[in-house]
């Protein structure tokens, strides 16, 4: 999510001496909730082959004010990566396949933008956000959740993007390959990849109460509700749906078995009583844990690092001499960050349910106990992310609020409403109606139903859109191309909110006009 992404970058400087107690902990994480405004939170702390600390904080909706415990499950979201490219290394240590196997040897149907991309495209291209293609491309097939597209969609979309790189050049985060991958698995392994997650990885480890689907939950009584704060006062929000698989980040868990899975990594993939059974073998965690992209590495005197990459559903970058392998997640209202030093044979997990504080919580409490193991001073990362969120927020309801200013004083005399109905069709994303409700330009799109609402004028040729869907700020505004005759023929769309997620890819539509009015 892009609040991950940026929160991420943010700062920098100096902490601690002695280890932090479970007191310690609790404490730090009960100021962090209170001042980044977050309603629950969950952390778990594994050290040396033990889990030193495990608990929740907070409530798990703040309509009912239940407790968050160690087992309630959180939406992991991207956290789930990880577990899809363990499950594909368990295939390859079965001789399955192989990590350099072609896509189109498994899925012949697959297809990318340029026929030497899909030839030559393997399946550790699926994991490394190597593709070419921008950031967060064709997210719109699953967000907002409830859209009715297939992984067939999936598979087929590709060929319709364009690309703003050369093919594993540069690094751009990208969802939708990851459910290609969860298709593959299903595909050589018989099974769902809900069905291979559950039975082939998070049974044997031990996680015993988490599901790789909100739908497989047991206990469906001890779940987070997701939050939200962007609109001013704290909302409860509805929980994402499960997508066409969960490859990309469909996981429900909790702190406790998290900490399990986080033992199973520092272990090398041994688990068990005195570590006698292995889940996965030092190969295949070498080659997760491998630098498969590079990205920019920011260089810091705080933490003297010195590259950062990413291998297979794995952050890579070194601090302070030690390799730190991490991930962040994020779906509305859910945000995760998993943090392994193996060097220091640490872990921790953050889990949190609200946004945007949450990634606040994440990477303040993960940051403030990986400074306190590494010995650096205390940068008191809570109070400066506390103002962070502050100055950003108000620096993007500013550049919000001043657009809907500017619809309401916009003068409307010169545009006919009859000019812009009409439908519209993307090749990947598929048709968008604008028609008249109730007098006023209104926007449908097909096949996604939550992405309706109403288009106001802004200026020119352009409208402001606001969705019915308000989970996440993802108004647009719709730009018309017309015709000698004023005539829409083609519409572009982009985000209104300079913070608007990556997913809500609207800037990567290209809509042309099939039926007019008229016509339809």
């Amino acid at each position: 999510m892009k609040r991950v992404l940026q929160v991420v970058v943010f700062l920098t400087a100096f902490y601690s001496t002695a280890q932090y107690s479970s007191s310690q902990i609790d404490s730090l994480v009960n100021d962090a909730i209170t001042k980044l405004n977050v309603a629950g939170a969950a952390v778990a702390v594994v050290k040396d082959g033990k889990v030193i600390h495990s608990k929740g904080y907070g409530v798990k909706s703040f309509k009912t004010k239940e407790k968050v415990n160690e087992h309630t499950q959180f939406a992991i979201a991207s956290n789930s990566k990880a577990f899809t490219t363990t499950a594909l290394a368990l295939l390859v240590e079965e001789g399955k396949i192989t990590w350099t196997d072609k896509v189109v040897d498994h899925i012949p149907e697959f297809k990318m933008y340029n026929s030497y991309v899909t030839e030559n495209f393997n399946i550790q291209d699926l994991l490394t956000h190597r593709s070419g293609l921008g950031l967060g491309i064709g997210d719109l097939m699953i967000f907002p959740d409830g859209t009715d597209f297939t992984i067939d969609d999936v598979i087929s979309s590709f060929q319709h993007f364009k690309p703003i790189s050369a093919f594993r050049t540069q690094f751009d985060y990208d969802n939708l390959l990851y459910l290609v991958a969860g298709e593959l698995i299903a595909r050589k392994s018989g099974m769902t990849w809900e069905e291979f997650i559950q039975t082939r990885i998070m049974n044997p480890i031990g996680m015993n109460t988490s599901s790789a689907n909100q739908k497989g939950i047991k206990d469906k009584t001890n779940i987070a509700s997701p939050h939200t704060t962007a609109y001013g006062d704290m909302q409860v929000i509805s929980n994402f749906e499960d997508q066409m698989n969960g490859a990309a980040g469909g996981i429900y868990a909790n702190v406790d078995d998290l900490a399990q899975w986080m033992l199973v990594h520092l272990n090398q993939g041994a688990y068990g009583e005195k570590l006698k059974d292995t889940l996965f073998t030092k190969e295949s965690q070498n080659e997760m844990w491998m630098i498969h992209t590079t990205t920019r590495s920011r260089k810091n005197p705080r933490y003297n690092n010195h590259f950062s990459g990413y291998g297979l559903g794995w952050d890579l970058e070194d601090k302070k001499g030690n390799m730190v392998v991490s991930h962040t997640g994020g779906l509305p209202g859910m945000l995760s960050r998993t943090v392994l030093i193996p060097d220091l044979n640490l872990g921790i997990v953050v889990l949190t349910n609200t946004e945007p504080g949450g990634a606040g919580v994440f990477i303040g409490v993960s940051r403030t106990l990986v400074d306190n193991y590494l010995e650096l001073d205390d940068f008191e990362w809570i109070s400066k992310f506390e103002e962070y969120f502050k100055e950003s927020g108000a620096e993007n309801s500013a550049v919000v609020d001043a657009v809907w200013e500017t619809v309401k004083s916009a003068k409307r005399n010169k545009i006919n409403n009859e000019d812009y109905i009409g439908i519209y069709e993307d090749a990947w994303f598929g048709k968008v109606e604008v028609s008249l409700n109730n007098g006023k330009l209104w926007m449908k799109c097909y096949r996604s139903p939550k992405l309706n609402g109403a288009m106001s004028f802004y200026k020119s040729n352009t409208f402001a859109v606001k969705w019915e869907y308000q989970d996440m700020n993802a108004d647009v505004f719709a730009m018309f191309s017309l015709d000698e005759n004023g005539k829409a023929q083609g519409l572009k769309m982009k985000g209104i909110s300079p913070d608007i997620d990556f997913s809500f890819d609207f800037q990567d539509l290209d809509l042309h006009r099939i039926e007019t009015e008229e016509e339809y």
